[in-house]
């Protein structure tokens, strides 16, 4: 896809010069009225040149331009040369089908756009001899993506927003799933009494999608029904910024909603697909500004900007179309993305990347001696290597943390020595600790040394605890005596070994496990697991789509709807005066109506061929007519039918039948099936007497042009 808004001003006329003949004359014919004989395609198209040029015809097509026009001139070209279905796409649920194709048709009629197949696929663009007129309209991207500022919402009415998944939170789930317990069932729910657990430690996580985002990450891995923090991922995970984290948290979500399954899964599987998907997280909340509230309408239609590479103008990929409101909702977990009230949302204060925490001290505070609340500012290293040593209690408005011999016990196995967990406490409180709870970890150090059980499986027993291998339990087990109080038992009896220990008396045994990671987040060696993302404005992308560009105020717009109001009213005044026929006049009416009417010598001169586009109510003849012109020229009609509500059906008409002395329209519907209340796509039957309007919408003149 080119990267400027418009082709050269030659392909745009050759693709007028491939247009059948019949619709090249008609084209022409609408701006000259009678040719003259002999003609020259050439001359004719340079001539539709130089008129669409002059200053005075570019003025009343920019008068002609309403909020409509100007959103789908944006849109042809933010989307970058679409295809008619991408528009379609784009514009659901704002626009039905029929009114989409019967805009684009009068836009190609005013010269605005056009069409020409590229690759076997036809495409729409802008008219360059109008650039002039369609510039400024392009830049507004606020016409695709309207915001409202901030203010503009009531304070009082907005929602209570989701926690922020923060690294205080990320580190709170890895205290908070226990390593040697069953986390999940055997079909890969997370077990109930931990759901109902979180819901009082983490009120408003949830759980569920969260978790399966952290093990797309490859954060955590389950081992049968447990779950397992991998601290060499967390490591790497500490390389991104505070931001980019919450991106990937957001994808990882994402990617695990669209597995659709809660068994296992491999970050590997997911690699590719989560890096493409955090990117265009990354760029999607570029384009956001802080202090602006947007509609979900917006943030669907930005979306959808992101399947076409970010920018709109970036060539088709073949990538997974983006689902917009799981999305929305991703970025709504992670607290990127705040839902302030029913209609808008703004982004969440960690969306606007803030520099990551410097060290400053106090970063917690001891409030019991064997617990602490956490602030914000406390670096990720810091926050994941607390997170070994305490077991998270609170993390709402407030996170805490406490320290128990249990949680002693895995940052032991984990490779923590009590002087290194006294440091930390030391350095993030500012120095203010209890003498008690130093006591208490070196008192569970010096018990965590005295009984080691080491896969393998040796028996490791200090000199005072060295009479147990001599007691009837263990002393079973003792397959050798490698030194003093060195004991090598079967690899497979660890569990009866500690069982026969804790028999003894024994409530402290140490089970070196493969560390994770060798002590405190940051150390030894690492992979780049998680690629920095890259903002839209490195890419010389905008960094917002909508920035400083709001729609036309009141007052403007109503000074053009004024304008467009007088020029239509003088040109039927002219139409007025003239002497025509019934027929000649609707003819020449409708076509000011529809804004093809730039001069008054389009009115004067006009090659009048009368069509009759639509029939109402008991014009049964008209409505017969209209539908046989629509089989014979397969062109799409909009029809009516009173008896469902209004229910308002687009589509091809097949063919018109009799049936019990009744006319019945056979129609193939298009577009959204919801529309024709058809889920299955099949045609539908409808007598001509029970359809109040019957109406044929002009097929693209650029339909059956030449590849």
């Amino acid at each position: 896809m080119k990267d400027a808004a418009f082709r050269s001003v030659e392909f745009w006329k050759s693709a007028i010069m491939t247009l059948p003949d019949t619709s090249f004359f008609e084209l022409l014919r609408s701006v000259f009225g009678k040719i003259k004989t002999p003609f020259n395609k050439q001359i004719l198209v340079d001539d539709l040149e130089s008129f669409l040029l002059r200053k005075d015809i570019q003025k009343t097509i920019a008068c002609y331009i309403d909020y409509n026009d100007a959103r789908l001139i944006a849109a042809l070209a933010a989307l970058g040369e679409p295809a008619p279905g991408q528009m379609e796409s784009f514009f659901a649920g704002e626009l039905s089908y029929a009114e989409l194709h019967d805009c684009l048709v009068n836009l190609e009629e005013r010269f605005i756009c056009y069409r020409f197949r590229e690759d076997g696929l036809s495409r729409l663009a802008l008219n360059p001899a109008l650039a002039p007129v369609l510039a400024p309209l392009i830049a507004d991207r606020s016409l695709l993506f309207p915001s409202i500022a901030a203010n503009d919402v009531n304070a009082a009415a907005e929602r209570l927003p989701p926690p922020v998944l923060d690294d205080r939170l990320i580190a709170g789930l890895i205290s908070f799933v226990p390593e040697d317990e069953a986390f999940f069932k055997a079909e890969g729910e997370i077990r109930k009494r931990f759901l109902v657990l979180a819901g009082a430690v983490f009120p408003g996580l949830a759980l569920q999608p969260v978790i399966g985002g952290l093990r797309v990450l490859g954060l955590f891995k389950t081992e049968g029904e447990r779950l397992i923090p991998d601290f060499r991922r967390y490591a790497d995970f500490g390389k991104l910024s505070s931001r980019e984290r919450l991106e990937y948290c957001a994808a990882g979500i994402c990617c695990f909603k669209a597995a659709g399954t809660p068994g296992d899964i491999s970050p590997w599987l997911f690699r590719k697909e989560l890096a493409a998907l955090a990117g265009s997280l990354h760029r999607f909340l570029d384009s956001l500004e802080p202090e602006r509230l947007y509609p979900e309408k917006t943030l669907k239609a930005m979306a959808f900007m992101l399947e076409r590479g970010g920018a709109g103008l970036a060539a088709e990929t073949e990538q997974k179309r983006i689902n917009a409101k799981a999305l929305i909702e991703a970025l709504e977990t992670v607290g990127l993305l705040v839902h302030v009230s029913e209609e808008y949302y703004r982004l969440g204060s960690l969306a606007q990347d803030p520099a990551d925490a410097a060290d400053k001290a106090p970063l917690i505070a001891m409030d019991t001696p064997f617990s602490c609340m956490v602030y914000p500012e406390i670096a990720y290293a810091d926050i994941v290597s607390l997170a070994s040593l305490f077991e998270i209690r609170e993390a709402g408005a407030t996170v805490r943390f406490e320290i128990t011999r249990n949680s002693a016990l895995r940052a032991f196995n984990r490779g923590f020595s009590s002087g290194m967990m006294i440091d930390l406490l030391r350095r993030l409180s500012g120095n203010r600790i209890d003498e008690t709870l130093i006591w208490t970890i070196k008192d569970w150090e010096k018990r965590y040394g005295e009984v080691s059980l080491i896969r393998g499986l040796l028996l490791k027993l200090a000199p005072e605890r060295r009479y147990l291998a001599e007691t009837g339990p263990l002393a079973s087990l003792v397959r050798e005596t490698l030194a003093p109080g060195i004991y090598l038992l079967n690899e497979t009896e660890e569990s009866q070994a500690a069982a026969a220990l804790r028999k003894a008396g024994v409530d402290i045994v140490a089970l070196y496990n493969e560390p994770a990671i060798n002590a405190a987040i940051g150390s030894g060696q690492t992979h780049n697991s998680f690629a920095p993302l890259v903002s839209a404005s490195s890419q010389n992308h905008k960094k917002n789509p909508g920035a400083g560009m709001q729609p036309l105020a009141p007052s403007t717009a109503h000074e053009n709807a004024l304008q467009l109001s007088t020029l239509i009213a003088g040109f039927h005044s002219i139409l007025e005066q003239m002497r025509l026929s019934k027929e000649e006049r609707d003819e020449l009416a409708a076509r000011i109506d529809r804004r093809l009417v730039l001069n008054e010598s389009q009115l004067r001169d006009a090659f009048i061929r009368y069509e009759k586009l639509e029939a109402r109510g008991l014009d049964y003849v008209g409505k017969a007519m209209i539908a046989r012109q629509a089989i014979a020229l397969q062109s799409p009609v909009e029809l009516v039918r009173p008896g469902k509500s209004g229910e308002r059906i687009f589509g091809i008409p097949k063919a018109l039948e009799k049936e019990g002395g009744e006319s019945i329209l056979v129609i193939s519907p298009l577009g959204h099936l919801a529309e024709s209340g058809n889920e299955n796509g099949d045609s539908i039957r409808i007598p001509l007497g029970k359809i109040s309007l019957l109406r044929r919408i002009k097929k693209s003149i650029f339909e059956n042009a030449s590849v």
